[in-house]
């Protein structure tokens, strides 16, 4: 702990849980990150420096891709406004492939960020540090890849002696552990079992009906059943169809555990289009040690049910009718609005949410897309707002100054880089004494920081320019050209393409029906969400 640290400078902490840690707390260590943030305080204490920042990694992911918390570190230290991160250790910070250690490896040494933990600071810089850091890194890619080998061959071999691996159980059992034996297995719970029963029941043989006959239910029919009859499903108010099919596909319910996946492809056959259910060469299928609650002759009847359904043939020649066609959304759950034929004598159709618990109500669909282009005019309006008193050709000849002026700051700081090299070689060379260097390098290195904050100053002013420039000669014109043209065609694919060039998005609420005699009432409430341009490469 030699290196010096800047007591008034910016540290951020980085905390994050190892399998091992996640083990620990099954066994009733405490909170990891709790206790690693007070360790990283400690030291931070120690260092007579103050944390700025914790970044707390709370899901459990191997790549950098897939862990927001070490993304959201490395873009703000790669800005170079960090004097350090603390972490526990460095293998906290990267435990992924290759590829990933290099990307963080190099973070740190592009940004010239120290990596402090209880045991040492590493310097990026400092040559040994990097390898020791690097070495750290694959030493610890090495331990992960061994403990997930050895974690799989304990799943598989688990999974062959009938024993429940999954850290949930199914709707209609309770997880619970073997006695005398390590692992789990699954107990039926009676209540949410006569439920299972019930929809294979209601989709192999169907409810009775009125005359006496019995109608097989669809998933989605099942769903409203369910719901109808006041029955809940564990973690959701209300059934969906996905689960109804999930429950219909569980080996789980003849007694049987399976490791690897199941897949489902579609085939084009005969001008049907055909859902094909295949497994994977790792899929395998085990007696568990868990009674069932279906029997199996009854699954395999529900089973060829499902492959021998009927698929809607594919409409290729299929017109679109709704221009606000995946656009338009419901303000209050989200979902897509649909079209549909009002039962009205007048025949007019409608936009509603397909959601049958929301309470949005509908609209028609002729006043929702005049609104819309109301809505997205009086937007354009405001955004124009901005550049009224700015003139293009102006604006032309000011970016043309501040390129020329970025040029020339380029080449003034590469001399001055320059002149900073010859300055160290005149010093080896014994032309500059140590005090003469020194008055040199401080010169010159203020010049350097002056020239590269004028730069920094140049590109955010020219990029800014060249967002206006382009909002006015582009953008802008390129909405208005939209409203123009959705307002001179009746092609509802044609608006719709237009709209969804310009549009991310539209929610949509409204709260009560329409009075009698007042369908033109427009009391619902827009917003729309343009697609503003990207200015990435500007």
């Amino acid at each position: 702990m030699s290196q010096t640290l800047n007591p008034n400078g910016t540290y951020y902490a980085y905390l994050r849980k190892s399998r091992a840690d996640r083990d620990a707390e099954a066994h009733g260590e405490g909170e990891t990150l709790a206790r690693h943030e007070h360790m990283l305080l400690e030291l931070a204490g120690r260092l007579h420096i103050t944390i700025s920042r914790f970044y707390r990694e709370i899901v459990s992911a191997e790549t950098i891709q897939d862990r927001p918390a070490v993304r959201e570190l490395l873009q703000d230290i790669s800005n170079g406004h960090c004097d350090g991160v603390l972490v526990v250790e460095v293998e906290r910070l990267a435990r992924g492939d290759t590829n990933d250690q290099g990307t963080i490896a190099k973070c740190f040494k592009f940004s010239e960020t120290p990596i402090i933990t209880p045991a040492k600071i590493y310097d990026p810089n400092d040559e040994f540090d990097e390898e020791y850091f690097e070495f750290g890194l694959f030493m610890s890619r090495r331990e992960y890849k061994t403990i997930n080998r050895r974690i799989q061959r304990g799943r598989t071999a688990s999974v062959k002696e009938g024993k429940w691996i999954a850290s949930t159980a199914p709707y209609g059992y309770e997880r619970v552990k073997l006695k005398e034996d390590k692992g789990y297995t699954l107990k039926i719970l009676p209540e949410q079992a006569k439920i299972i029963r019930l929809i294979y029941d209601l989709y192999l043989n169907g409810e009775v009906q009125e005359d006496g006959s019995k109608k097989r239910l669809g998933h989605y029919l099942i769903c409203k059943k369910l719901d109808s009859m006041g029955i809940r499903p564990a973690n959701s108010k209300q059934w969906s169809p996905s689960s109804i099919k999930d429950i219909l596909n569980n080996h789980t319910y003849i007694g049987k555990v399976c490791w690897g996946k199941e897949i489902q492809r579609n085939v084009f056959e005969d001008g049907k289009v055909k859902k094909i259910r295949e497994k994977n060469s790792d899929f395998q299928i085990y007696d568990g040690l868990h009674p069932a609650i279906i029997e199996e002759s009854v699954f395999w009847q529900v089973q060829a049910l499902k492959e021998a359904r009927p698929i809607s043939p594919v409409v290729s020649n299929k017109i679109l009718k709704n221009p606000l066609s995946g656009i338009l959304r419901c303000g209050k759950c989200g979902s897509l609005m649909t079209r549909v034929k009002s039962s009205t004598k007048d025949n007019y159709y409608s936009l509603m949410c397909p959601n049958r618990s929301c309470s949005n109500v509908s609209a028609p669909l002729y006043l929702l897309e005049e609104k819309t282009i109301e809505s997205l005019k009086n937007w354009l309006d405001g955004y124009h707002l901005t550049y009224e008193n700015i003139n293009v050709i102006s604006l032309a000849d000011e970016i043309s100054i501040k390129e020329d002026a970025l040029r020339n700051c380029e080449t003034e700081l590469q001399s001055l880089q320059e002149q900073k090299k010859r300055t160290y070689d005149l010093l080896e060379q014994g032309v500059y004494t140590v005090d003469i260097f020194q008055e040199r390098l401080a010169l010159l290195t203020d010049k350097i920081s002056a020239s590269e904050q004028k730069r920094l100053r140049l590109q955010n002013s020219l990029r800014q320019d060249r967002k206006t420039e382009y909002d006015m000669s582009s953008f802008i014109p390129n909405v208005r050209h939209v409203i123009e043209a959705y307002r001179n065609t009746e092609d509802a694919s044609a608006k719709n393409e237009l709209l969804k060039n310009v549009l991310s998005h539209i929610d949509y609420i409204k709260d009560a029906p329409n009075k009698k005699f007042q369908r033109n009432n427009a009391n619902f409430q827009l917003d729309v969400f343009p697609k503003l341009p990207e200015y990435k490469n500007l």
